[in-house]
């Protein structure tokens, strides 16, 4: 059988999700089949068909998962009539069943569109934290087979939410013919996915979901949440992992050079106190300190890209009392600001694409303590007093995460958030497909016309 099964690997090699992966896990096993042989089948086989049938219980979708192939009544010819098969169709089923259980797993833990850590990245082995092959030998040999492929889901209360949720209405809602918005189902299944990207870890972190213009700290025994402002559809905050080292009270703010060119230096051009009232300051390319006229504004004007601004620390500083900084690609930063009204706004993307969050310096004390650094919040609120710069490094680095999530759970109710960057429908359509969709909508529109008197 280990040659019918090299040879089953070869030709089902176009079939499958993680070729790469399953070569391994056969190679680990020299070849044997792990499910069916001829004269048994394995115990684990009558979960994993279990698994397959609830997949949409997970957010997924059955097209992934060989169902076609993957039959009820090929195991019963197994247990029952094991001469009625041949080697190769064994081997078959036996391949097409690991690629399953294996893509099952992946899904789960990395998700199916991972931007990072793609499906084909992770076949070729660059895996993150999981590997599915190791899990699936200690799979082979588990007592609770069902509830073990289960935990390599996200670990994130968000995650755990929707997922208990999802169980509830595709095993009991839909199955019963109860009403429940197909719409609302598919807005659950891609945010799912998202959360899978994010892959939270116990402990103590800082969550952002933009959508919701929420930021939570998840301490040990609470979970605090700060309101934020986002940025502008036309200026849109993006998502990212990464661990906040350190913060910076009265912090000096360097402008970014497209709000420098399309704002502070018009703003300067009409009005020639702009600069001096708002704490500005211009630096040419080297970093010198440039004394401002009228004629030298003219000349920045027409070589914006030889020049630079700064704000310097005080109460109208656009960071506001403190910056928190970790490290990223796109130059986003997570600050106060000086107009603390915006927060009582329904609707706060309104930053050209930094985070400003409300209580500022409650954060601070609060991760100071998580930080056991509680000694140095007297200092901190000294330095924000006197406008005195200053870095507080942290001992352990608090992860923070900027999700894109745009449904979740409250009070045991389905909560969507506006989709302020309109990023839902890409996702859905690469988890659905294009026709399917259509179609899904179209059915649903005339649900809504069918109701109306």
């Amino acid at each position: 059988m280990s040659q019918e099964t090299k040879r089953q690997l070869l030709e089902c090699k176009d079939m499958l999700n993680f070729p790469k992966s399953v070569e391994r896990f056969y190679a680990g096993r020299l070849y044997q089949l792990a499910w069916v042989a001829k004269s048994n089948h394995n115990r684990q086989l009558a979960p994993a068909m279990l698994i397959l049938d609830c997949v949409k219980q997970y957010g997924l979708t059955m097209d992934n998962f060989h169902g076609n192939n993957l039959l009820y009544k090929q195991i019963e010819i197994f247990a029952q009539e094991p001469e009625m098969l041949s080697g190769s169709q064994r081997a078959i089923f036996d391949v097409l069943m690991t690629d399953a259980m294996l893509t099952f797993m992946n899904y789960l833990h990395y998700g199916q569109f991972n931007p990072t850590l793609t499906p084909l990245a992770v076949d070729e082995g660059k895996l993150g934290d999981f590997n599915a092959v190791h899990k699936l030998y200690t799979l082979m040999e588990s007592r609770d087979f069902y509830n073990d492929i289960a935990s390599v889901q996200p670990l994130s209360k968000e995650y755990d939410e929707l997922q208990e949720y999802m169980h509830l209405v595709r095993g009991q809602y839909l199955e019963d013919s109860y009403e429940f918005p197909e719409k609302s189902v598919r807005k659950m299944t891609i945010n799912m996915e998202r959360l899978r990207w994010s892959n939270a870890k116990p402990g103590p972190a800082l969550t952002i979901n933009i959508p919701a213009e929420i930021a939570k700290l998840h301490l040990p025994k609470s979970v605090i949440e700060f309101k934020v402002i986002v940025g502008k559809p036309s200026s849109p905050t993006p998502t990212l992992i990464s661990t906040i080292t350190h913060f910076t009270t009265a912090p000096e703010w360097k402008v970014p050079s497209n709000i420098f060119v399309n704002e502070i230096l018009p703003k300067a051009i009409r009005d020639k106190d702009y600069l001096e009232n708002n704490h500005f300051a211009i630096y040419d390319v080297k970093g010198n300190y440039v004394n401002i006229s009228r004629q030298k504004l003219a000349y920045i004007k027409a070589h914006p890209k030889s020049y630079s601004a700064r704000q310097a620390s005080g109460c109208d500083n656009a960071m506001g009392k403190l910056v928190f900084r970790f490290e990223n690609p796109y130059q986003v930063f997570l600050h106060g600001t000086p107009l603390p009204k915006l927060f009582l706004s329904k609707h706060r993307a309104l930053s050209h694409g930094c985070i400003r969050i409300a209580n500022v310096e409650t954060l601070a004390e609060m991760i100071l303590i998580a930080d056991g650094s509680k000694n140095k919040i007297p200092m901190m609120r000294k330095a924000i007093a006197g406008y005195q710069k200053k870095n507080f490094v942290l001992k352990t680095p608090l992860p923070i995460t900027i999700d894109y999530i745009t449904c979740a759970m409250s009070d045991s109710q389905l909560v969507i958030f506006e989709d302020i960057y309109a990023q839902d429908r890409a996702l859905e359509m690469a988890m659905y497909g294009y026709e399917r969709l259509l179609a899904s909508d179209l059915k649903i529109s005339l649900k809504a016309v069918s109701t109306l008197p």
